[in-house]
């Protein structure tokens, strides 16, 4: 079997239950990718974790990884005496280079889960060609991600693989199966929401999530349908309840509609199914960036209908009309505002949309199939 080497960023440690998706994605595939590779996990250490330890029996190494110039140079000089087969970078393009430095015989895959660190801001053009360059093969979690590559540097398009991401569905539990509904029941109970109609936010409080727009559209929801409650789960950091100029202007609207608006600091991804179980739709705003959303699945698993922008990976999830709906951007306090109204007017709706959701969930997006889609290009490559 080859030996397999991940690295992730080194922003967060694994495991983690307030990591960000790019470490998510990590702890959910590698491990199922035992008797189709032996793998190994490179991250961040941490006081609490052994340098060296094990992930759901995958070997993990940790390093420091406050300077991320040192941290990939540890990971470097392990991958010498390790010698892996394929070495796969996890959404930084520009550690691709320093790893081809250290580990010059290294074949390299990049993982990219965004298009942050290909911008402009973060990496000149010239050097992303270069990373690009060096790696053998690069995986996206979206048609659209894969576009965004393409358009920076057209000469990389052969080397895309689409990929797309899962949920668990076993922990993402269906609010129609029996556990669903009983749990459900008790979280809305213990929350005080038997009779009010819950639209959920999850995800970070930062302008490009959108939820300003959700506060905008509140007013002619709330007056129509008076028992509507917006709860906004997240903060503007992950696994922190620190303030941003912008997450105090959410909450300075949200007081203007107390009995309406709830916001919810960061919660722990284990925490996460419980708040999608007790709601009734899903909406994710988002600006046109975003390469996935795993958001969207987690809550269409839960049986949730998803009102989200027709915008980026987005499309590739929803099935506009059926599973949820898909607002345009140049139009989007209208739709968004219209199509919230119908779902929270017509419960036979929702269920229907909900339903439809699960089962799209279990055909296309669970991380059983994206680890099945991994083992395939695995075997693909092998040397």
């Amino acid at each position: 079997m080859p030996k397999v080497a991940f690295i992730t960023p080194g922003t967060f440690t694994l495991p983690s239950a307030k990591s960000s998706s790019v470490e998510r994605v990590v702890e959910n595939i590698v491990p199922q990718l035992a008797g189709e590779a032996a793998p190994r996990i490179y991250g961040r250490a941490s006081r609490k974790l052994p340098r060296r330890g094990s992930l759901m029996g995958v070997p993990c190494f940790r390093y420091p990884a406050a300077d991320k110039l040192k941290y990939i140079r540890s990971v470097a000089r392990s991958l010498r005496q390790y010698r892996p087969d394929v070495v796969v970078v996890e959404n930084r393009p520009k550690f691709v280079l320093q790893i081809k430095k250290s580990y010059p015989q290294a074949r390299v895959w990049l993982s990219l889960h965004s298009s942050t660190f290909i911008g402009p801001n973060q990496i000149r053009r010239s050097r992303l060609r270069r990373c690009f360059a060096g790696a053998e093969r690069i995986v996206v979690n979206s048609k659209f991600l894969g576009e965004v590559v393409s358009s920076l540097v057209p000469e990389a398009s052969p080397k895309i693989h689409v990929v797309h991401l899962g949920v668990e569905p076993s922990k993402f539990i269906s609010q129609y199966s029996p556990e669903g509904m009983a749990r459900r029941e008790k979280l809305r109970r213990a929350r005080g929401w038997e009779n009010r109609n819950v639209i959920l936010f999850m995800g970070r409080l930062i302008p490009s999530k959108g939820v300003h727009h959700l506060l905008q559209v509140l007013p002619e929801l709330a007056a129509s349908r008076p028992d509507t409650l917006l709860v906004i789960v997240g903060s503007a950091f992950y696994g922190s309840h620190r303030m941003t100029s912008y997450s105090r202007k959410l909450g300075r609207l949200g007081r203007m509609w107390p009995n309406h608006v709830k916001f919810v600091p960061y919660v722990s991804y284990d925490q996460v199914p419980n708040w999608f179980l007790a709601a009734d739709i899903a909406v994710v705003p988002s600006s046109g960036r975003e390469a996935f959303g795993l958001v969207n699945v987690e809550a269409m698993a839960c049986g949730l209908p998803v009102v989200a922008t027709r915008a980026g990976g987005m499309t590739e999830i929803i099935e506009d009309g059926t599973t949820g709906y898909l607002a345009d951007p140049e139009d989007l306090h209208r739709q968004l505002r219209d199509r919230l109204l119908l779902l929270l007017e017509n419960a036979e709706l929702r269920t229907s949309m909900g339903l439809g959701s699960r089962e799209r969930i279990e055909r296309h997006f669970t991380w059983a199939n994206t680890a099945e889609r991994w083992r395939e290009m695995l075997r693909e490559h092998r040397p």
